[in-house]
């Protein structure tokens, strides 16, 4: 029986805080064997639709899952296998429905995550919608705790969840090391619904200086831009 290998909740270049390449992502996923992956972009799917493209470009091997990782007022949601944009800083329940009306996946990221609480979905907000999600990350590539994962497992137990777990990869050190091994072939959202049942998952801790890595990301995007209201608010932020 064939195996594919799932690496969900990826960023490149198309996000504000990742410089990720198109080339570079795709020689890691052939070189470790990754058959499908999920780009899930902060509040866009354009680098998931360009990555998709670029793909079908070298032969279709490597699967791309449209996704968006957006920003609701309490916090993020991520929608998979999408067809629109979803705009951001909406409430929970409008943000779910605009991914339900495209028949698309409700996907939990990161539902505990101390150092990142200001884009953690509010538990409350998980409780309300729980009937509606479709799954919950359990593990995040990004955590830099072990506690932050064991109060994940909790949640998703608390309501029932299914399980998954998300690379959060903005660099390219951190793909490959937090995946998912499927027996069935995740190419739409009923599928990936019955994939993720019986997932094997394979993951490992944070690595830390990645996170030194997306902040350099930041600055480099902001100097780019000319922004230097924003590359100020990153070296405050540091130096504080």
């Amino acid at each position: 029986m064939r195996q594919y290998r799932l690496e969900l909740h990826v960023h490149t270049t198309y996000s504000h805080d990742s410089i990720m390449p198109f080339w570079l992502l795709y020689m890691k996923c052939r070189f470790l064997g990754i058959t499908h992956v999920a780009i899930t972009e902060h509040n866009n799917i354009k680098g998931a639709l360009a990555f998709r493209d670029y793909c079908r470009s070298k032969g279709d091997f490597v699967k791309v899952i449209i996704g968006e990782e957006i920003m609701t007022d309490k916090g993020e949601i991520i929608g998979l296998f999408l067809n629109k944009e979803i705009k951001p800083m909406q409430s929970p329940k409008e943000t779910i429905n605009a991914i339900l009306k495209q028949k698309g996946i409700v996907y939990i990221p990161h539902p505990f995550d101390k150092k990142r609480y200001k884009t953690v979905l509010d538990e409350q907000s998980i409780s309300d919608n729980c009937k509606y999600i479709d799954c919950i990350e359990c593990h995040n590539g990004r955590n830099i705790a072990d506690e932050y994962s064991i109060k994940q497992e909790e949640i998703a137990d608390r309501y029932g969840l299914q399980k998954v777990i998300g690379s959060d990869a903005h660099t390219i050190f951190e793909v490959g090391r937090n995946f998912m091994d499927v027996l069935i072939d995740p190419k739409d959202a009923e599928s990936f619904r019955c994939a993720i049942k019986s997932a094997t998952f394979n993951k490992k801790k944070c690595l830390r200086f990645c996170h030194i890595f997306t902040k350099i990301d930041r600055a480099i995007k902001f100097l780019r831009k000319g922004d230097i209201n924003g590359l100020y608010r990153i070296i405050n932020k540091k130096i504080r």
